[in-house]
């Protein structure tokens, strides 16, 4: 007889908790769970244009080939200066000495040398690119143009996507006679969170027939424009009786 109170009392703790226990998605028994995915833009400017300049010399001997690749690359360093260049703003991105083994100049040498230069000023961009070809640089790439904290960037987008998520969950639970109880789970549903950036001018055929000096002098004109991030979220919420 003492057994049967025994398990008699265990099974009524037992249905006691489970009766205000939530199950395993985190809402009550009483409560209805809603999974929103929202999105958000934001559009940032551009703070920073990246490009790359490269040098190839020719010389009969290996070392005549590199010193005047160095001196035209210190030539082309040295042309960045006045926009506020730094040293930090240069990185190396490939140097090469080879003998040529085809074509004219077989038999003699060839250095090459790569850097990237980046500018913190966007609008002069175009000026140093200009810079660069007119003190001998005979490889361009770029500019991109970059938003330096995109992470920065992005949380008004994150904040906007909550909004809208919250505002869809608001309105189902206004359709179903319920009251948005609480939020469950925030999650990032971001699927690579590239930025798409807007089409940006690097020059035009009026513009450089109107310019005075020649091109290379100038170099191409550079608008910083605008990047759109889009940014994606999940949002679990638990709706309730009013």
């Amino acid at each position: 007889m003492h057994h049967k109170r025994f398990l008699l009392a265990t099974c009524l703790a037992l249905a006691a908790c489970g009766h205000r226990d939530r199950d395993p998605r985190g809402v009550a028994h009483d409560e209805v769970l809603v999974q929103i995915v929202a999105s958000g833009r934001a559009d940032t400017r551009p703070d920073q244009a990246r490009f790359v300049a490269g040098v190839e010399t020719i010389a009969a001997s290996s070392g005549e080939a590199s010193r005047r690749n160095s001196e035209v690359i210190n030539k082309v360093l040295a042309s960045l200066e006045p926009l506020g260049v730094r040293k930090d703003d240069v990185q190396t991105r490939n140097v090469s000495l080879s003998r040529i083994g085809y074509g004219p100049n077989r038999g003699r040498f060839q250095a090459n040398n790569m850097i990237e230069i980046r500018m913190r000023d966007v609008e002069r961009a175009g000026e140093a690119i200009g810079r660069t070809t007119e003190a001998g640089a005979d490889v361009l790439s770029g500019p991109d143009l970059v938003v330096s904290d995109q992470e920065a960037g992005n949380r008004s987008a994150y904040a906007q996507a909550y909004r809208a998520a919250r505002a869809r969950a608001e309105a189902y639970a206004a359709a179903a006679g319920l009251k948005v109880a609480r939020v469950l789970v925030i999650r990032d549903a971001q699927e690579g969170g590239i930025p798409r950036p807007f089409p940006y001018a690097v020059g035009d055929a009026v513009a450089a027939e109107q310019a005075a000096p020649p091109p290379v002098a100038t170099g191409p004109i550079v608008r910083a424009g605008m990047n759109e991030s889009e940014v994606n979220i999940r949002v679990d919420f638990a709706l309730a009786p009013r």
